[in-house]
């Protein structure tokens, strides 16, 4: 759902056009999930989507490509940003490109291209979250010694196709509740979309503590609610996707200025967990650094991007929200009571901040634990992750380097298997990591990179901090075209 304040900026006479934004919200509702039954909760001001659009974020960035090139940027679609160049004083200079026709071991073959350096005056980051050289940017030049650890959430969604009769366009639905576990944090979302489409989807956020937890499987289960199920009678699934979403917020906030560039979007936080929206965010950030770089082409200067969005709207949203996320450290039920107080009384206006606890250690050890069965699969609402990446239409050639890069080999059994018993093989919605049985007394972990949907959660959630995702070759990886 977006919202279209920074669209009306970029493109004041938009609904003339043909952008493909033309679904406007109709209806909304907000619901608390039982098992068997569910509650209409009302919903803040600050919430209502009555002026926002349904869209499909693909199918805009196609157009908005179109828009860009008309204006003479140029844009590599299939050359992915694998390093940052520095210059000799330090200063991001550019970027070059992953090289092409590696095979697994990392040796040339036939079709080898080196990577491709682009030099720029201001290189402007915006990779989404967890972005691997905002990653490594972040790191070199401290940019987050201020901020509170990020924390993040893995959405997933699905598209389908479903009959006339469940069809109400412009409707859209959130929810919390079942079947998340009351101390983790997660809602829902279903939106129907143009032509009896809808896109259903959940996120969960990753900084819960049971290691049998599975995302992926919650969400699979939540599609079995009456509610749901019903909507999906006689519906066929045409896309699957996943993706990592920032959620720390205003507290998380890191330096957006370094040496010869700047940080927007989600590689920046920009994202409102409130709201469940970034895309408005995003586009604002990259027109306040655009407006930052045009005035300030002195490279001796400092970029005044930090202040300009200090003074924005942007800003003061996202300090509006700040509390929410981590009230729900609390528990579901303390969560649901602070944010109704915060959202319906306070209005965002609290003189307090919460604190945010880090997504990334947060794992207790197995024994401490209750395992977690989930129901089987009937692969005709819910589906196993291979039947589901079959909808994610991945291209990956298979003999490349992997793209998941392991620090110590020996941690995935020595730690992840013994302690956590693998969690990576239930957060990963790609069923990238695998356990392999063997003759030995303990089994090996296998990566299937090409299974990969490049949602990040591996390079987050790993206990140990041991797992690093790195861009493929060029095409690699999910081709969302409705998502």
């Amino acid at each position: 759902v977006l919202e279209t304040g920074p669209l009306e900026t970029l493109f004041p006479n938009w609904k003339e056009s043909d952008i493909p934004v033309t679904n406007q919200v109709q209806a909304e509702n907000f619901f608390y999930y039982t098992r068997r039954s569910r509650w209409s909760l009302p919903i803040p001001t600050q919430l209502k989507n009555s002026k926002n659009y349904i869209i499909s974020l693909g199918q805009l960035c196609k157009w908005l490509a179109k828009q860009a090139e008309a204006l003479g940027v140029d844009i590599f679609p299939g050359f992915p940003a694998a390093q940052v160049i520095y210059n000799s004083d330090g200063f991001v200079s550019g970027i070059e490109t992953a090289a092409m026709g590696l095979d697994a071991s990392g040796k040339k073959n036939a079709n080898y291209q080196p990577g491709l350096k682009l030099f720029a005056g201001y290189t402007v980051v915006a990779e989404g979250c967890r972005g691997s050289l905002s990653k490594t940017i972040i790191k070199r030049f401290r940019l987050d010694r201020n901020s509170e650890p990020q924390t993040y959430g893995l959405g997933f969604k699905e598209v389908w196709k479903i009959s006339e009769k469940h069809a109400l366009k412009g409707h859209i639905m959130h929810g919390t509740g079942w079947p998340v576990p009351h101390n983790n944090y997660g809602g829902s979302f279903l939106y129907h979309m143009d032509d009896n489409l809808i896109s259903l989807g959940m996120i969960i956020g990753l900084d819960y503590q049971n290691p049998w937890l599975s995302p992926y499987d919650i969400f699979q289960q939540f599609k079995t609610h009456p509610a749901i199920c019903s909507i999906l009678e006689n519906a066929k699934r045409i896309s699957y996707g996943a993706r990592t979403v920032v959620e720390g917020g205003y507290q998380s906030l890191p330096l957006l200025t370094f040496p010869g560039g700047l940080l927007v979007g989600d590689s920046a936080g920009f994202l409102n967990v409130l709201k469940i929206k970034g895309t408005h965010m995003a586009m604002q950030s990259g027109i306040l650094a655009a407006e930052s770089i045009i005035e300030n082409t002195n490279r001796s200067v400092k970029l005044d991007y930090n202040e300009r969005v200090k003074k924005n709207w942007l800003l003061t949203e996202l300090h509006q929200a700040r509390n929410i996320r981590p009230a729900f450290n609390l528990g579901r039920t303390a969560g649901l009571i602070y944010s109704a107080f915060e959202c319906f009384l306070l209005k965002g206006r609290a003189p307090w901040t919460l604190h945010h606890q880090s997504s990334c250690n947060d794992l207790k050890n197995k024994s401490k634990c209750k395992k977690i069965e989930y129901p089987e699969y009937d692969e005709e609402i819910t589906f196993n992750r291979l039947s589901s990446l079959y909808y994610a239409n991945i291209s990956h050639r298979h003999d490349q380097p992997c793209h998941l890069n392991l620090a110590d080999e020996t941690l995935p059994i020595m730690v992840n298997y013994r302690l956590y018993a693998s969690p990576e093989i239930r957060y990963c919605p790609a069923g990238v990591y695998e356990l392999i049985e063997d003759n030995t007394n303990e089994p090996r972990l296998q990566i299937n990179a090409q299974n990969c949907l490049h949602c990040k959660a591996c390079d987050i959630k790993d206990p140990t901090q041991n797992i690093t995702w790195m861009v493929p070759e060029g095409g690699s990886g999910p081709n969302y075209s409705i998502m």
